[in-house]
């Protein structure tokens, strides 16, 4: 019986419940004590049997999928928004009223049923966009399993699976893990086939190289960045071969603890600033429209219930159902007026096309309401990995030897990206190349085994990164004159000088890199005729096994201690700079290597297939050379970093990588100053999670950094920042930023280097990776706010005309002057023009120099409100004053208005129309509109009802013509239309064509005139039209006159409100 079949009867304590890594720190133990702790050897893997106990316990190695939200919850979810639900309630007493209509014998056909079925298609077009919102947010959850490896190679029963689906790996299985392969689970290693085994986890841990790992325990309470013996699901091997033990599945695993996290994120996601005062503004709207309502009935109530007093009671009372349902209709058309119904569809088409004016700044916005949160951002946390930096290494700096002992030639190199055209290197000799620098091109390119790809307009690194850079080098360096055959290599290949190298130094042999003597070497048929050991490592090791240095002549002269120290010099500047440094050197090859030609059946093939070996071999060496390389922070991100102050927005920089090399980045950038004390600015996460008043740190002005953050802490000052009031947005491109990037109020993912988790966690994708589009989009974000309150004080104050409206109609008592469906026709046909082209504002020129709003800051200050209740009376007026004009007048303001032939009345009988059928004699003419005239010889007193067809036509076209002129108003909050003329912005002039387009298409298309209840109108009607329309220009005018001269005392009392909170 093997191993695994003997323990596993005694281990009940391992079978009573699954493994947590803070039961069993297997990073902290050594081999075998991990082994005994699994029931498991690895030359024997796990019995069948026991497999099949463990999946019991610890089921499948797969990430769990959340059950979904069901579509009858989602769908109740959409109406949890006060503005929706007074809408339902609209609609619904519209549809009673005009069931009850029809079946007492009045309003009849599509009229009465034409409002409740436009408001329900609002509601169900809403509830739609909504669950399909709904329904796309949490792709992330299944970009993860993407990520996860499918199979593995298991030893089981003493045998060697191949081919394992990754899902059926339990804990205590024994794998074996190759260049290129996926992780499948969280795994401690056991032996090193290789000399050396290389990880790439920064996706999950933020680190910007490729991690050597170990079998030797380390420290319990270390964080994921130096757990060096274990390897993480998801990552991947760019280097070496190892057998390793499962010892986390699933969700237990470093990358299902990110699930949970995105899953817990989600389920925290807030709703945003606009929204929240959307909600706000609903409630408040609720409240208004009930205070109007019982007025409205309280004011007529005489008219349908009436008593007599007796003996100082009241007694006999008459009540009217049909004038209470009149009047209850009424107030059903005030809620109507009050609602701005457009107002959801304008604000998604406003958002829609921020997005389209986004995208072309490169900045993809994945959930529409992310548009206007950006504009109230007030801390954008920052990865540093691939977001301020390009995530691809660079060659910084060349360190040559000079033309005499003792003297250093030093080298710039430019550049940030793998495009070997990125850059140059300055005061370059080209084509001049001495013997040195050509010696240090030809280690470069050979002591190599990385490659770059085009693909597209992209650079791609194939194996170490570090090395991918050398070759990059080395194609700037050029090739060196009298030996350029470059022409004989396709001009489409990227790497032309390393190809030639390549052809002229034949490589026989390699010397694989291991962690002990920290070098690599190759052995090559040099175009010279001799063969050469080239070697590349950490300087201090390469530079310990040299004996001699090549001067620029190419001369071969002794390492004296002044030339070493000289060389170790520089080497501390260059480490203390963040750079990664790396030695060239080489040598003649030992005579027993003189005549080996790569062959196994040479004695000297013996020497190299023993490591331990190589440090013998790679002594004696001439040093050439050396080079700093880095992940180079981006070009545009210092500017973009001073524009975020300039706009009062701070720049915090959270990283995985370890603190020397963010730290020398964050002051390169602009995050920090050069000589500035940052001991209290920058600390790890795990030092940050210790602090005692964590938010007080977070308070702090200026620039932050958090080196070596996990998920965890990433996440812990997100929901600390949120917690104080701040609007976060949070940058990052791996599988470590999801959790963050989820719960931030914005989360911002790379589009080129991000990983799909991230891009799926996020609200927004940056199509450049690159930072300064952020600045760019927060700019954009903040225009599309201002012409967002623009649009909504517009539409709003259109509301308070049509509620003074129909108030006034009501306490006057004069018959009903608009019907609820024609104002909403106005509030969504008539105003939707005007106000989505209001989105198309030009930007303020110093937007990006205020600092950034409040997220509670009102949309609707108390100044504003008072501004649009004095339009909206001056609306309710105006609507309710041409109704009178044109029953009680024959012309006003010099406009004839009596050639259509209708009667006049007192307004003393307009206001009592409901006595009509007592008044004795009472008789009217027949009148014309259009084609059509209508008399009234029968029933006089329907001159009141369907005789108002005229008066009401002429209600509703100053109302639109109103609001036409007051989207001029809405242009600039108070700005004058002298500074502000209308032609800024042609798009409204477009819309305002097109709502009065719309407008005279239901006055003069006789099917749509009969479903909207009015008649066409002649010159003189519309001259009378225009002449009670402007003046509400002229009004506001003197309203923005009086709100420019009183800006500052109500700044100055704001600000001293705030400072009192």
């Amino acid at each position: 019986m093997g191993k695994g079949g003997e323990d596993s009867g005694k281990r009940e304590s391992y079978s009573s419940k699954p493994l947590k890594s803070d039961a069993f720190p297997a990073w902290a133990k050594d081999v075998r004590e991990c082994e005994k702790k699994f029931g498991v050897s690895r030359e024997k893997g796990l019995l069948t049997d026991e497999v099949e106990k463990r999946r019991q316990i610890y089921g499948l190695n797969e990430l769990e999928k959340p059950e979904g939200t069901s579509i009858f919850k989602l769908v109740l979810e959409q109406f949890n928004d006060t503005l929706v639900r007074i809408l339902l309630a609209a609609a619904i007493i519209s549809f009673v009223l005009a069931l009850y209509d029809g079946e007492e014998g009045g309003e009849v056909g599509i009229t009465a049923f034409v409002e409740p079925l436009v408001i329900f298609l609002i509601l169900i077009v809403n509830a739609i966009v909504g669950i399909w919102q709904e329904s796309n947010a949490e792709k992330a959850l299944e970009a993860l399993k993407e990520i996860q490896s499918e199979q593995a190679s298991v030893i089981r029963d003493r045998k060697k699976v191949s081919n394992l689906p990754a899902k059926e790996l339990v804990p205590g299985d024994i794998v074996e893990l190759r260049v290129g392969d996926k992780v499948p689970a969280d795994m401690r290693v056991l032996a090193l086939i290789s000399s050396t085994l290389r990880v790439e986890q920064g996706s999950l841990t933020g680190e910007s190289e490729a991690v050597s790992k170990t079998t030797k325990p380390v420290d319990e309470n270390t964080d994921i960045q130096g757990k060096k013996c274990m390897v993480f699901a998801g990552t991947t091997v760019v280097n070496g071969n190892c057998i390793c033990l499962v010892t986390e599945t699933g969700m237990n695993t470093e990358i299902g603890r990110v699930h949970s996290q995105i899953q817990e994120a989600a389920q925290s996601e807030e709703d945003t600033p606009l929204k929240k005062k959307l909600n706000e503004f609903g409630e408040v709207l609720t409240m208004i429209i009930g205070v109007i309502c019982a007025l409205v009935w309280l004011i007529n109530v005489k008219y349908f219930l009436s008593w007599e007093y007796i003996d100082g009671w009241p007694r006999n009372f008459k009540f009217s159902f049909e004038k209470c349902t009149y009047y209850f209709e009424i107030a059903v058309a005030l809620a109507v007026a009050a609602i701005p119904e457009g107002l959801p569809a304008v604000i998604t088409t406003c958002l829609a096309l921020g997005t389209r004016k986004m995208a072309q700044k490169n900045a993809l916005v994945r959930k529409l309401p992310s548009v206007e949160t950006l504009g109230c951002t007030t801390v954008i946390c920052s990865d540093k990995t691939g977001t301020l930096t390009t995530n691809q290494m660079a060659v910084s700096k060349l360190v040559a030897l000079g033309s005499r002992v003792g003297t250093l030639r030093s080298f710039n190199v430019e550049g940030t990206t793998y495009d070997p055209q990125d850059g140059k290197i300055e005061d370059w000799p080209t084509g001049r190349m001495d013997a040195n620098l050509h010696m240090i091109a030809k280690i470069a390119a050979i002591c190599n085994d990385a490659g770059v790809e085009q693909t597209g307009h992209h650079y791609v690194a194939t194996g170490m990164p570090t090395e991918a850079a050398l070759k990059v080098l080395v194609e700037k360096m050029g090739f060196p004159e009298g030996l350029n055959k470059a022409s004989s290599l396709a001009d489409g290949d990227v790497l032309r000088c390393c190809r030639l190298w390549s052809e002229l130094e034949q490589r026989i042999a390699t010397l694989e890199f291991d962690r002990d003597r920290k070098s690599m070497g190759v052995i090559v048929n040099s175009s010279s005729g001799k063969k050469l050991l080239l070697v590349k490592g950490a300087v201090e090791n390469v530079l310990e096994r040299s004996t001699h240095i090549q001067l620029l002549d190419g001369s071969i002269e002794e390492l004296d201690q002044y030339s070493k120290d000289l060389i170790l010099q520089n080497l501390h500047e260059m480490s203390t700079s963040a750079l990664r440094c790396l030695g060239f050197a080489y040598k003649d090859v030992p005579s027993e290597f003189a005549t080996y030609d790569g062959s196994e059946d040479h004695p000297a093939h013996q020497l190299l297939l023993n490591p331990s070996n190589y440090a013998s071999i790679e002594t004696d060496l001439v040093f050439v050379g050396l080079v700093g390389l880095r992940d180079p922070p981006r070009k545009e991100v210092r500017q973009a970093i001073a524009d975020c102050r300039t706009a009062g927005i701070r720049v915090m920089v959270i990283t995985g990588d370890n603190k020397s090399t963010a730290e020398a980045i964050c002051r390169e950038i602009g995050v920090f100053e050069a000589d500035e004390d940052i001991s209290t600015t920058s600390l790890t996460g795990k030092e940050f999670m210790e602090l005692k008043d964590q938010k007080n740190h977070l308070r702090q002005s200026g620039g932050l950094l958090f080196s070596r953050a996990e998920p965890k802490h990433k996440q812990e000052i997100v929901r600390l920042l949120k917690e104080d009031g701040e609007v976060v947005a949070m940058t990052g491109d791996g599988v470590n930023d999801a959790p963050a990037l989820k719960l931030a109020d914005i989360g911002v993912a790379m589009g080129i280097a991000g990983t799909e988790v991230a891009k799926e966690a996020s609200d927004m994708v940056l199509a450049d990776d690159n930072f300064s589009t952020i600045v760019a989009a927060v700019g954009e974000g903040r225009s599309i706010y201002n012409n967002m309150k623009a649009f909504i004080r517009y539409m709003i104050s259109s509301n308070i005309g049509e509620v003074a409206s129909i108030f006034l109609t009501a306490a006057l008592g004069i018959p009903e002057g608009m019907i609820p469906v024609q104002l909403l026709w106005v509030n969504l046909v008539t105003d939707g023009p005007p106000a989505t082209a209001l989105g198309f504002n030009p930007p303020d020129k110093d937007i990006m120099k205020k600092p950034p709003r409040r997220s509670d800051d009102s949309l609707i200050t108390p100044w504003i409100l008072f501004r649009y209740l004095v339009i909206g009376t001056y609306v309710g007026v105006a609507t309710v004053g041409v109704f009178i004009i044109w029953y009680t007048h024959n012309s006003f303001m010099g406009i004839d208005l009596s050639r259509d032939g209708h009667s006049l009345v007192t307004y003393t009988q307009l206001a009592n129309w409901g006595q009509c059928p007592s008044w004795e004699g009472f008789k009217v003419s027949p009148f014309s509109a259009g084609s059509q005239t209508f008399s009234f010889d029968s029933n006089p007193c329907e001159y009141f009802q369907q005789g108002k067809i005229k008066a009401s036509t002429l209600s509703l076209s100053v109302l639109v013509a109103i609001e036409m002129f007051n989207s001029l108003n809405a242009l600039s909050e108070d700005g004058s239309l002298l500074t502000m003329p209308p032609w800024v912005n042609p798009w409204l002039l477009l819309a305002m064509s097109v709502s009065f387009g719309l407008h005279f298409l239901i006055l003069y298309v006789p099917f749509l005139a009969q479903v909207f209840g009015i008649v066409p109108l002649s010159l003189n009607e519309w001259l009378l039209v225009l002449a009670v329309s402007l003046p509400v220009i002229l009004i506001d005018e003197v309203l923005k006159f009086v709100g420019r001269h009183t800006s500052s005392l109500r700044h100055s009392a704001r600000t001293a409100k705030q400072k009192e909170e």
